[in-house]
């Protein structure tokens, strides 16, 4: 045994790799034995519960390394001797720009890369199957793709070129395909027209020619709208409802009948509200208030009964599915459901009876939950609130429903002090906001505020959510039979990224104890208050949440590590994510009686789901770079107060204090010549030995832009 290898600490959390390790350790000890969660936990005197122990050695299981046996007993994978270069593997294709891609595997610990000519017609986003290998003398694992077992997107978009009897067009960002259009399919597309095309056939080979045809035509490229458009289409998002699913939503009963209403608490008389954002059109939850006569009181989350419309396989239904979540860019909403479900029958819109599917908690006198209710609902919200609106009224303790806003702010303020007692993490991450004129183009960016009325919405829908999750888990639990359930899981940081973090902290001038995952959250905790007062420290935060893992969708449940709950789901949302549609139709079920559904149908589910909500996040993330860049375009030349913000090879990015935006200072544009620190947390002047950290307050002026790179030039002052 090697003399540097740490022991497990006994009675503590292991973090997930060091878990993974030990169990491997241990079950390489007795290669004959089957063990079970609660057997590992006991051999090796740790504190991870029993859910996070299977999930640990599931992760072994995908990896080839351990077997699944008989009723959720691990043993050694016989076959775990086998070389790697014999083994297959599934994974997500994340392209570059020259064609090459890396797969991204979740049962290997690297991600694979694959040249061009290995590539087998996969493009960005596929999920494909791999072989990968070693090559001699290499560190980094190559491989091949042998199928395309799931395609991210049929639709592109792209310039129409048109050659007689047919046109090409090239995807954009994509110039290693063509899609060749039948002149009957163009849709009387003129040359050099921006479209929108669907692969009908796909061909590939050496040329990776492929057979579709025209959906939109767009236009002359170059406007801020086919930009955006471009946007949701390259990350897989259609931008129309096929027709199939117009009619179905189209046909919809829009009446809600009396013999509905029977089948439901009715709770039309007690007083609801929405509140949302100003520029809000579906509203999918609302809050409401009751004084009972014992002195108690009832609160109310009611959500939007989208499963009672969107009925399960059906083209709705699939629709849904398959696009998973709303997409929100700066300037639209590319919507899950039709605009018949989204913005009529399942908004909460004021004055309106409405279906919804509510969790009620009872309060006592002390604001303590006594006891909770799950159900259908019919409601009637009495007023639509604004953000600003329920603010207001807040702060000036006078207003419409001013007595039922005071008393939630109350409730919720003490939820909220609890779950930071608990070890949750309070990160507020600054959202970019902007004010966009007539022709959709930014004329102020600025940083979204959060106050009481935004937090005591959010704190409402987080209990609502943990205490769903703990419902089905304990119901599961008094049946002695697992209910498969869409959780919402958020593993603990890698120890590794966080001493990271903690050295990089201590060269600004920050100290973090972040030992264990308690002591990290407390350390992220600390970090946010002293990044109120010192605004060079924010900077850290986004590496902070760098080091935490992606909170995903799973059946296996491991908690929720940023917020401190052993137990969570959503279910607050069901117009904007289907997951929440699924928690939905799961605890209805089991509110009616005793209902599974196949474990390993959901799973993969959730991982699509999780897979679109990425691809979502990543399309958001492009349009509020592309309208910072489109905003100072007309700042060209002007001079901005910033903070050093990162390092590459080629120069210095810096982040505008007052905005946000972020542009690169060339090393060439200096008047010496600079040496990147192997930690990349600093450059050193070779003449002058000035250093250069993050964090350093800075004067830039813009030089340059450049949309279609999203990307700005700018030069020390």
């Amino acid at each position: 045994m090697s003399k540097n290898r740490k022991k497990p600490i006994k009675g503590k959390k292991l973090a997930p790799g060091q878990l993974q390790s030990e169990i491997l350790r241990l079950l390489k000890r007795h290669p004959k034995k089957r063990m079970n969660a609660r057997q590992i936990i006991r051999k090796l005197k740790i504190a991870n519960n029993s859910d996070v122990v299977a999930a640990a050695a599931d992760r072994l299981v995908k990896k080839g390394l351990l077997a699944n046996v008989e009723e959720n007993k691990y043993q050694m994978n016989s076959q775990a001797s086998l070389p790697v270069d014999n083994r297959t593997y599934s994974g997500i294709v994340d392209m570059t720009k020259k064609g090459s891609a890396y797969i991204v595997c979740e049962d290997l610990d690297e991600d694979v890369h694959v040249a061009a000519k290995y590539m087998n017609n996969a493009l960005n986003g596929d999920k494909v199957l791999i072989r990968s290998w070693l090559p001699k003398g290499r560190r980094r694992r190559e491989g091949e793709v042998l199928e395309v077992l799931e395609r991210a997107t049929t639709q592109f978009i792209g310039i129409i070129y048109i050659y007689g009897t047919k046109a090409i067009v090239v995807p954009e960002g994509s110039a290693d395909i063509e899609i060749v259009i039948p002149h009957d399919r163009t849709k009387d597309a003129q040359n050099g027209e921006m479209v929108v095309v669907e692969i009908t056939e796909w061909i590939g080979g050496n040329n990776n020619v492929n057979l579709g045809k025209v959906l939109a035509v767009l236009g002359k490229q170059g406007s801020s709208d086919i930009d955006m458009k471009a946007i949701l289409v390259n990350n897989g998002f259609n931008l129309e409802f096929p027709e199939e699913v117009i009619y179905e939503s189209e046909s919809l009963e829009t009446e809600i009948t009396e013999d509905e209403v029977a089948t439901r608490r009715d709770m039309r008389e007690v007083i609801t509200f929405t509140i949302d954002p100003e520029t809000a059109k579906d509203f999918d939850d609302a809050l409401s208030l009751e004084y009972l006569d014992n002195g108690n009181f009832e609160i109310g989350i009611h959500i939007a009964d989208v499963a009672h419309y969107v009925q399960h396989d059906t083209a709705l239904d699939k629709e849904a599915f398959r696009r998973s979540t709303s997409v929100y860019l700066v300037d639209r909403v590319l919507p899950m459901l039709p605009e018949k479900l989204s913005n009529e029958l399942c908004s909460l819109r004021p004055l309106e009876d409405k279906l919804t599917f509510s969790a009620v908690f009872t309060f006592d006198k002390n604001n303590k939950i006594i006891d909770r209710w799950f159900g259908r609902t019919v409601i009637h919200s009495d007023k639509r609130f604004t953000y600003e609106e329920a603010q207001e009224v807040l702060e000036n303790g006078a207003g419409e429903f001013a007595a039922e806003l005071k008393k939630l702010n109350q409730v919720a303020g003490r939820l909220r002090k609890a779950r930071f007692k608990n070890g949750a993490i309070n990160f507020e991450t600054e959202e970019v906001k902007f004010r966009l004129d007539e022709e959709g183009v930014p004329v102020q960016v600025y940083i979204k505020e959060r106050k009481d009325a935004h937090l005591l919405v959010e704190d409402f829908m987080l209990l609502a959510n943990k205490e769903v999750a703990i419902y089905i888990f304990n119901k599961g639990k008094t049946e002695n039979q697992e209910i498969p359930f869409v959780y919402r899981i958020h593993d603990e940081p890698d120890p590794d990224r966080v001493a990271e973090l903690v050295r990089f902290a201590a060269e600004l001038g920050f100290e973090m104890h972040a030992r264990t995952p308690g002591e990290t959250a407390n350390a992220y905790n600390k970090l946010a208050e002293a990044a109120e007062k010192d605004p060079g420290l924010k900077l850290l935060q986004p590496l902070a949440i760098r080091t935490m893992a992606k909170a995903v969708y799973s059946t296996k449940n491991i908690g929720h590590y940023g917020l401190g709950f052993s137990y969570y789901t959503h279910f607050t949302s069901p117009i904007r994510r289907y997951s929440d549609v699924l928690s939905h139709r799961v605890l209805a079920k089991n509110l009616e009686g005793s209902w599974r559904i196949n474990q390993e149908k959901l799973e993969e589910e959730c991982q699509h789901i999780s897979r679109m909500e990425r691809r979502a996040m990543d399309a958001e993330r492009e349009s509020v770079k592309y309208k910072q860049v489109e905003y100072l375009q007309k700042h060209i030349g002007d001079v901005f107060d910033g903070f050093v913000s990162g390092f590459s090879d080629r120069g210095i990015f810096i982040q505008l204090e007052t905005n946000f935006c972020e542009g690169r200072v060339s090393f060439e544009t200096m008047d010496e010549a600079f040496e990147l620190s192997d930690s990349r947390l600093y450059v050193t002047g070779k003449r002058t030995d000035q250093k250069i950290k993050m964090g350093d307050k800075v004067k830039v002026k813009i030089t340059d832009t450049d949309l279609y790179r999203r990307q700005v030039t700018m030069v020390f002052v």
